[in-house]
Formats: C-alpha cells, structure tokens, sequence
C-alpha cells in the first residue's frame, strides 16, 4: 500500500503549537496550496489543506515558520473521525507531516509578513557574503594603509560598487570579455 503526500504551499495562519498530557509536542496549520489550473473568470483557485506535525519538528516548525510561510511537506494522509459535543459524527481528512521544508530564505521568514517583492534578502547572517564589507572588516585593509574600505558604514549589497573585491559590483564600466574566456 502507498500512501504519500507531497504539497508546496502557504500557512494561512501561525502554527498552533500544543503538547499533549504526555508532553508530546504537536502542531496544527493548513496549508493553501495553488491549483495548477484556473476557472471560468480565469482566476487561480487554491484547496486548504489540514495538517498536523508532531514532537520536536512540531517545535521546529512552529519557530521558523509563520502566516505566509511557503513551505513544502512531506506526509500521509490520515482520516479520523469522532463524536462532537452536539452528538454529531465529525470525520477528519489531514495530512501527518514527515519532513518539511522551509522554501524561502532567512530574511523574507524573519520579516513576518512583509513582501520582499521577489528580491533575495540583502543581509543573511547565516551565509556571511565574502564580498560584504560588514562581515570581514579586520581582513580588508585596502593594500597595507590601514584603513577600512566602509569607514564604520554597513553595506548590506545596495552599493556594491564601494567594494573593490566585489567581481561583480555594478561600477559602470564596461567588461572585456574574449571568446577565449567563455567556457563554451
């Protein structure tokens, strides 16, 4: 028997993290997932799907994620059904998430909500850029004088053109290229 579910798609809302009486963390969310085609009005219609995480990557998942997340799982689908207060016969369709994947970079997940417009996040601490003048101050001396390249200023990539390591700073100049130099 197989039974797997692989999805991509956006948290309609922050994970709701619970433990239970034993202390087995486990956490709830529905993801919106896109439907591949469109419908009459030509409009992109999405299913929201149901799903529930458990123990530590219920912990994980809850503390790098947020509304808005885009994330992919990797799953099963559970069915269950129970009794409601009401007397009434409740049944339940979700997804048991095995692995997950956060699909967005660092910044755009620490930003909780605000748009990057498709641009990649300027600073990242977590991958220090060797062209960043920020992150290696001590090791950039500008050919023995002594003095910093930044003076004291962070340069988070908006002006590559201030750093001379930087092979590809848009410094206006035109690049010589022969057809030597092409790997093709």
């Amino acid at each position: 028997m197989l039974n797997r579910a692989v999805l991509t798609g956006r948290l309609t809302r922050d994970v709701d993290l619970r433990y239970t009486q034993s202390g087995t963390a486990v956490g709830s969310f529905t993801l919106a997932v896109d439907r591949s085609f469109t419908n009459q009005q030509g409009e992109r219609e999405a299913d929201f799907i149901n799903c529930v995480i458990w123990r530590k990557s219920a912990e994980n998942f809850a503390n790098f994620t947020h509304k808005g997340s885009l994330v992919g799982i990797d799953g099963r689908i559970q069915t269950r059904n129970y009794e409601n207060q009401q007397g009434q016969r409740v049944y339940v369709t979700e997804v048991v998430v095995d692995n997950f994947a956060l699909l967005e970079p660092r910044g755009a997940r620490n930003d909780s909500g605000n748009q990057q417009n498709g641009n990649a996040p300027q600073q990242n601490n977590g991958n220090a850029n060797p062209f960043d003048n920020s992150s290696n101050n001590s090791s950039n001396n500008n050919g023995g004088n002594g003095s910093s390249n930044n003076s004291g200023s962070s340069n988070n990539g908006n002006n590559g053109a201030n750093n001379p390591g930087d092979p590809f700073a848009n410094s206006g100049d035109s690049i010589d290229i022969s057809d030597d130099d092409l790997p093709f």
